[in-house]
C-alpha cells in the first residue's frame, strides 16, 4: 500500500511522519509525474487552500487527481485539504467539488481562533482534535455520513472514498483518524 501526500503547501511533512508511525509507505506528490507511482490513497493536507488550489492548476494536478478521486480512489482532506474537496465553499470557490458538503473557510477565525478540544469521532471513539483557523463543515447532503461534531458544527465527515477533517490529526500524538483512512484503503 502506497499513500500519495499533495506536498505543494502545507502540513504535508507531518502527515507523513504520522504514517511513517503507522509504518505505512507513502511518498509526496509535488508534480505530475509522481502521480506515475502505485497509489493506493492520497492525503491533502492542511495550508492554504487558495494557493493550493492554484499551484494544482498550474502543475497540471488538478485533473488527473480529480480522475482519481472519481475513480474510487480513497482521500483524505484535512482543513484547507476539506475546503478542495467541498462542492459549496462559503468564502472561497470550490475546486474538486467532489464531496456533498457546503463549508465555511476560516469559520474558527484567525490564528488567535485556534483552539484544542477532545470530542467523539464516529467509529473511533473520543479523540484530540486541534484546530488551525480552521473551516467547518455547513451542511452535509444526503451522500455525507457526519463523523464529528463540534458546538453543533460538522468537522469530520465522510462520502463513499473520501474522508475529510476541519481540525488537524497529524499534528497530535494520537494516531486514530490515520487509522481510520488506512482501513478505507484496505477496504477499498
Amino acid at each position: 500500500m502506497a499513500v500519495g501526500i499533495l506536498a505543494l503547501q502545507g502540513a504535508f511533512e507531518e502527515h507523513g511522519k504520522m504514517l511513517d508511525r503507522l509504518g505505512a509507505e507513502h511518498f509526496e506528490i509535488r508534480q505530475l509525474k509522481d502521480l506515475d507511482r502505485q497509489l493506493d490513497g492520497l492525503i491533502l493536507p492542511g495550508g492554504e487552500s487558495t494557493v493550493m488550489g492554484k499551484l494544482l492548476m498550474d502543475l497540471g494536478l488538478f485533473e488527473p487527481i480529480l480522475e482519481k478521486i472519481k475513480n474510487g480512489l480513497p482521500t483524505f482532506g484535512t482543513c484547507a485539504g476539506l475546503i478542495l474537496l467541498a462542492e459549496n465553499v462559503q468564502g472561497g470557490k470550490p475546486c474538486f467539488a467532489s464531496m456533498d458538503i457546503s463549508v465555511k473557510r476560516n469559520a474558527y477565525g484567525r490564528q488567535l481562533g485556534s483552539f484544542h478540544t477532545d470530542k467523539e469521532f464516529k467509529g473511533i471513539g473520543r479523540i484530540p482534535m486541534t484546530f488551525i483557523r480552521a473551516p467547518y463543515i455547513e451542511s452535509a447532503g444526503n451522500k455525507a455520513d457526519v463523523l464529528a461534531e463540534v458546538d453543533g458544527h460538522i468537522v469530520a465527515a465522510r462520502q463513499d472514498n473520501q474522508l475529510v477533517t476541519a481540525f488537524h490529526p497529524e499534528l497530535c500524538d494520537d494516531l486514530s483518524v490515520h487509522k481510520y483512512f488506512l482501513e478505507m484503503i484496505k477496504c477499498r
